[in-house]
């Protein structure tokens, strides 16, 4: 039995060694993994404890499991093919004639001994051969592994060791040091360079208001309320809301009211909204000037300074003081219905009465026995008497700009100082150039307390189409440090900054930059004011809490600057990469603000610098067909870009703009684009879009149709006159010329 026993694991040695094969394999693989887990925990948690300041530290672990096993795996395998080919080899030897020839010469007294030492000397030698290269291969597992894990580790963790040796460097360093270290980083990202400014020093104001100027553009409720979330992310503490005909006035009123204005209902769920973000509202009504859209109805005419100009309103007119008291009235108390219901915590301290620009003052009969001066407190006063008399609670504000000339004295004995808080206005880089540091003295002897305003768009051109973001935000970054010299002069200091964002110079003007367009340049002036300061580090900065980027701006691992102000004023990289609330329509206005300047030197050079289409050309219809041709070429894909453009760009702002009722709409004929002959295409359906689409694209539609027809113009003739050519009409027009010859050629341009 015994020898049958011997046998049959003779015959199935192969099988048997490779099944144990598998079972020392599996042993091996189960043993490294129980290693990894417990004999190395210490050593990987310092290095974990850095990881976890980049990523997420359980996918990290994970992937390092992940990635062991893996080697593991491919080792085993090769650990095993290697075994195999042993075990073949020994099977040819055992199998070979003088094998066989021994094992088979038995007789009757030792033929089972000869099979048993065979058999015994076999297992011998595969044991021996299995058992030394599992005891090397596992050594060169755990070296292997550890190998791979460090080098991984220190691949992974290469940009944290810098980012630590920078702060262990930054805490050795002086503050002076430090501040030098962090201007050079600005200078490398093209922020401006403020003295005084710094993480150190940065202190960033009590209240951060952002204006919302609806009276331009009013964009959709919706889209007002996704900004709302943005600007709570990035440190606002409120809203500065400017209505003017936008507000659903009642009463006699009602014809104030736009026709496109809002609702109250909607206006209802965006204070709601407002308040369940804990946002200060402060409503601003103008009560002196910019009066515009009141004044320029017959029904209100009358109390107008003077007859050809609605700028400015009569205050010595008792109807004048009536229409005002009741258009404060509705404002405040349509918002403080919200403050006085439970359910809200919406906040309304202060009411803003504007007064800015008054350029028309004292030149009424009425008027004009008085001082403009004196005329300007009288009115203030009497208007913030009428709201602190009704509603205790306001405190009112006021642009400053009326106050500036006003002596120290004239200030004083008015005591307006009592009455309303002044907001002081400057949007350019040179704060002190409009506010000098002997007005910031005059002001802290008559106010107690007073506000800033800077700019986030609709102060450096009254017709962009992009606000500059570099000079924005250098403006913010100059009231941070004015704030911070100035404010001790006032015995409560200041109450807060509010960040403009103007829609119109004033009634009668063309859109500024849009508020989609000029989202970059609210979050990152927003940002910097929260904070105090520029942050130059992207994980510091609230700025990319709001970003969605396809990559990790980091400049510590790029080598580049996580943001650049060089190239562009108004542009930079991260704007044009990364998704944000009116990403798309940024982005397209960058596109086509380049088209319309490429397009613009091309007709520059096709028409003004051409010596074949310019007006000359076209007075005496005198110029070369084939030439004429070639330069216009263009022209027809131009205008096909431009028209695609146009559509693009209502489809990028139809949920963010009001839509035309159908009632309403009555296009001029000068707003049909022409494609053809027989087919016309109207592209404009809503009212802001359509107004952006004719100021911003149409003109150079039209100067590209204008092209179009010259070249066909010239291209009539086939037969041209003997030089000198007739002199034109408009040279005797303007009596340049004496006597008109009888053969002129008249102005025919088109």
């Amino acid at each position: 039995m015994f020898k049958i026993i011997i046998i049959w694991f003779w015959r199935r040695k192969i099988s048997i060694s490779l099944l144990a094969s598998g079972i020392i394999l599996v042993g091996l693989w189960s043993w490294a993994y129980l290693e990894t887990s417990q004999k190395y925990p210490q050593s990987y948690k310092s290095a974990n404890s850095v990881d976890e300041a980049v990523e997420d530290s359980n996918q990290s672990q994970s992937y390092r499991n992940l990635f062991v096993l893996q080697k593991l795996i491919s080792d085993a395998n090769r650990v095993l093919s290697s075994h195999q080919n042993r075990a073949r080899s020994v099977k040819r030897n055992l199998l070979s004639p003088s094998t066989r020839t021994n094992i088979a010469s038995k007789d009757s007294s030792g033929s089972a001994v000869v099979v048993k030492e065979a058999s015994a000397q076999t297992l011998s030698l595969v044991a021996r051969r299995k058992k030394a290269p599992v005891v090397g291969e596992s050594l060169f597992f755990e070296e292997e592994r550890l190998r791979i894990l460090e080098n991984q580790q220190r691949a992974k963790n290469s940009a944290m060791e810098d980012i630590q040796m920078i702060d262990e460097e930054a805490r050795t360093l002086t503050s002076e040091e430090r501040q030098i270290q962090y201007e050079h980083e600005l200078q490398r990202m093209g922020v401006p360079v403020i003295a005084g400014i710094g993480p150190e020093t940065g202190k960033a104001p009590k209240e951060r208001l952002v204006h919302l100027d609806l009276k331009g553009a009013p964009a959709k409720i919706t889209f007002l309320k996704q900004l709302l979330t943005m600007l709570k992310t990035l440190g606002a503490t409120g809203l500065l809301i400017e209505y003017e005909d936008m507000f659903p006035f009642e009463g006699p009123l009602a014809n104030l009211s736009a026709t496109n204005a809002y609702k109250k209902e909607e206006l209802k769920d965006f204070l709601e909204t407002c308040a369940l973000h804990g946002f200060t509202i402060m409503p601003l009504v103008q009560t002196f000037g910019h009066l515009e859209y009141a004044l320029k109805l017959q029904e209100f005419s009358a109390m107008r300074e003077i007859p050809e100009s609605p700028q400015s309103i009569c205050p010595s007119r008792k109807e004048s003081m009536d229409f005002l008291e009741e258009l404060l009235r509705q404002v405040i108390e349509f918002h403080l219905q919200f403050v006085n219901e439970s359910t809200t915590t919406l906040k309304m301290t202060h009411i803003h009465i504007g007064c800015d620009e008054v350029y028309r003052i004292a030149e009424c009969s009425l008027c004009r026995v008085k001082l403009k001066d004196q005329i300007f407190l009288d009115h203030v006063m009497a208007m913030a008497h009428f709201i602190r008399s009704h509603w205790q609670q306001l405190n009112v504000l006021i642009w400053d700009d009326m106050l500036r000339p006003m002596s120290l004295t004239k200030l004083q004995t008015s005591l307006i100082g009592n009455y309303v808080q002044p907001m002081i206005w400057v949007y350019t880089t040179d704060i002190y150039a409009s506010i000098s540091p002997t007005l910031w003295e005059r002001y802290a002897q008559v106010f107690s307390t007073v506000w800033a305003a800077s700019a986030f768009k609709g102060a450096w051109g009254e017709s962009l189409m992009i606000p500059p973001l570099q000079r924005h935000l250098e403006n913010n970054i100059r009231w941070l440090a004015v704030m911070n010299k100035e404010g001790g002069r006032f015995s409560k200091g200041f109450q807060g900054l509010v960040l403009t964002g103007w829609q119109r110079y004033d009634h009668f003007a063309i859109l500024c930059e849009l508020l989609p367009a000029a989202i970059p340049s609210l979050i990152t002036t927003l940002s910097t004011v929260s904070k105090g300061y520029f942050s130059t580090n992207p994980k510091d900065n609230g700025l990319l809490k709001v970003l969605q980027c396809y990559f990790h701006p980091d400049s510590r691992r790029s080598g580049h600057p996580w943001i650049e102000l060089h190239n562009n004023s108004h542009h930079s990289q991260l704007f044009s990469s990364c998704s944000y609330l009116g990403s798309q329509f940024y982005q397209f206005s960058l596109r086509l603000y380049d088209k319309l300047a490429e397009i613009q030197m091309y007709l520059h050079h096709v028409q003004d610098k051409s010596a074949w289409m310019s007006t000359y050309n076209l007075r005496h219809n005198f110029s070369s067909i084939l030439i004429v041709k070639a330069k216009t070429e263009q022209t027809q894909l131009f205008l096909q870009e431009l028209i695609t453009l146009s559509k693009e760009a209502e489809q990028l702002l139809y949920h963010i703009y009001d839509k035309v009722s159908n009632s309403l709409l009555t296009p001029s004929p000068k707003l049909i684009i022409k494609q053809n002959k027989k087919k016309k295409t109207l592209i404009l359906w809503q009212y802001t879009i359509g107004e952006f689409v004719e100021q911003h694209i149409y003109p150079t539609i039209l100067a590209l149709q204008t092209n179009l027809a010259n070249a066909t113009a010239l291209s009539q003739a086939r037969h041209w006159p003997r030089r000198p050519l007739p002199i034109a009409q408009a040279m005797y027009d303007l009596q340049m010329l004496a006597d008109a010859p009888k053969t002129i050629v008249h102005d025919t341009i088109h």
